[in-house]
């Protein structure tokens, strides 16, 4: 599958998807991942779930962990709190 120049950021050459930021992630890592998505899933549909919490503070663990040692990149790191934690950040900024 090929991009056309419009899916590339004209600065960076980098995909403007930034899905490739998910690739090769840490067994542990996306693990977390699968487990924080069937949280959101139960969260989201209205459902009580007491352990969310440990779902979202383990997955914030792992990435944290991934990125200080140099298993993922920083970019990734934030990629994946966005997506996956729903934390917003702006500039230095979090939210």
């Amino acid at each position: 599958m090929e991009l056309s120049p419009e899916e590339y950021d004209p600065e960076t050459g980098l995909p403007l998807d930034k899905g490739y930021l998910e690739c090769d992630l840490p067994p542990y890592v996306q693990e977390a991942i699968d487990q924080m998505q069937k949280t959101w899933a139960r969260l989201d549909a209205g459902e009580k779930y007491m352990d969310w919490d440990w779902d979202w503070c383990n997955l914030q663990s792992n990435i944290n962990s991934a990125e200080v040692n140099g298993e993922i990149s920083s970019e990734q790191a934030w990629y994946l709190r966005e997506k996956y934690l729903r934390i917003e950040r702006r500039g230095d900024e979090i939210i």
